[in-house]
């Protein structure tokens, strides 16, 4: 595989200039994609990874990180993939180690992986691959964590060739690992609302959006990412049922990369390659008319990392970030409300400052999805008793709400 890796050939003139604009030259580095997920064995995960005493302890990280750049042709420049870093870290029972190694060895064979002098790496034209087991691996041992005797562990780093992470970044997924399982709220009892008119009464307001704008872009929803990095077996429809890949012998991420690693980095690079072909949709545009009739103020408040918000002329505040726990929010003087938009499951602390601060939370998403035809309940976790909840898409209700608002002040 060569490194750069085209994902968007040959730019027309206007794409170049939403690249130059809102990733080259950006207020935080946009050209960089990035993703950790821990999946723990544990009691407390047991619905979803089987655990079922205490030797039950398996565990799987997955660190990627991507940079992207433009990279010359002879007719226009295109967005190239210009690092390449995956990390993939397992723990379980010895033998299951044993045979995830031989595994990863015939996949290597099969992919036509060149074993380097010394035997420590493996290339594939731009591509480097280096495997390690563990008996104890040395961040359990830092943190003095303690698994079953027999357990060992088995990292494994897919690189571009010229492409060295810092101590920082491969440090990444431990610190994550350490803050602990997400502890999901209990929902309360909120007010269902037909639509947004009660926001009337709390003007100005500030938003929150989360992946629910990014669909109605065409852009996948993250569950997408799930599929491309294995992370749940995706067994059912409802996400919620979906079950931790913990087992390393059952786990197809490495061997798809290993053995087909073109393939596969065009499953990887989709997500950034929607985002930037996407537009602004109407909510968004709603949102900017929000915004310039001063209903809307501050930054938006946003998990998405499509940069939707800011080509609609809005300013975006990022909180999808691994440096900060709790990232800053740029919280308005006299704001009255906090309309979180499209936003589920883990993104709830600038919902619960909200509060703190006295400002009314309401809610837009339609609480599912459509499947096969079906709709899906998907319930919001965060709502608590005094908050509203409008079950609608964002477009719909924003929509609505910027006429209900424009029609209370003729």
């Amino acid at each position: 595989m060569e490194i750069p890796y085209i994902v968007i050939d040959q730019l027309t003139p206007s794409q170049q200039q939403v690249w130059n604009t809102y990733f080259g030259d950006a207020d935080r580095p946009r050209y960089i994609e990035e993703g950790i997920w821990r999946r723990t064995q544990e009691e407390a995960t047991a619905g979803q990874s089987g655990w079922s005493g205490g030797d039950d302890a398996r565990r799987r990280l997955i660190h990627y990180r991507y940079r992207y750049d433009l990279v010359p042709t002879t007719a226009a420049p295109a967005i190239g993939l210009t690092d390449l870093y995956l990390y993939h870290s397992v723990t379980a029972p010895a033998g299951e180690i044993t045979a995830h190694e031989d595994a990863l060895r015939a996949a290597l064979a099969v992919g036509g992986w060149k074993r380097t002098p010394g035997g420590a790496l493996w290339m594939r034209r731009d591509l480097k691959c280096k495997i390690t087991q563990f008996t104890l691996h040395p961040q359990d041992a830092v943190a003095r964590r303690k698994l079953p005797q027999n357990y060992r562990s088995l990292d494994v780093h897919i690189t571009s060739a010229q492409y060295a992470p810092p101590p920082a970044v491969r440090q990444r997924p431990w610190d994550v690992l350490a803050s602990g399982i997400r502890i999901k709220d209990q929902r309360g009892t909120p007010t269902l609302a037909p639509d947004l008119s009660a926001l009337a009464d709390y003007l100005p307001f500030q938003v929150e959006i989360g992946c629910g704008t990014s669909v109605e872009a065409g852009i996948p929803p993250l569950h997408r990412l799930h599929e491309i990095y294995r992370v749940t077996d995706r067994q059912g429809d409802d996400p919620r049922e979906h079950h931790f890949a913990l087992s390393p012998t059952s786990d197809p991420l490495l061997h798809e990369v290993l053995t087909e690693p073109e393939e596969k980095t065009a499953e990887f690079t989709e997500m950034f390659k929607a985002c930037f072909l996407a537009e602004p949709t109407p909510a968004m545009h709603a949102l900017k008319e929000l915004h310039d009739t001063g209903h809307l103020v501050g930054p938006v408040i946003t998990n998405n990392f499509d940069v939707l918000a800011a080509r609609a002329g809005l300013k975006e505040c990022f909180m999808r970030r691994y440096d900060q726990a709790v990232p800053d929010v740029e919280w308005v003087d006299g704001a009255k409300a906090l309309l979180v938009v499209g936003l589920h499951a883990d993104r709830r602390k600038v919902q619960a400052r909200a509060r703190e601060r006295g400002l009314k939370v309401v809610y837009l998403d339609p609480e599912g999805f459509w499947h096969d035809g079906q709709f899906k309940p998907y319930p919001l976790e965060g709502p608590q008793d005094d908050d509203l909840v409008c079950r609608k898409p964002a477009a719909e209700g924003l929509t609505e709400l910027v006429n209900l608002l424009a029609k209370a002040t003729d």
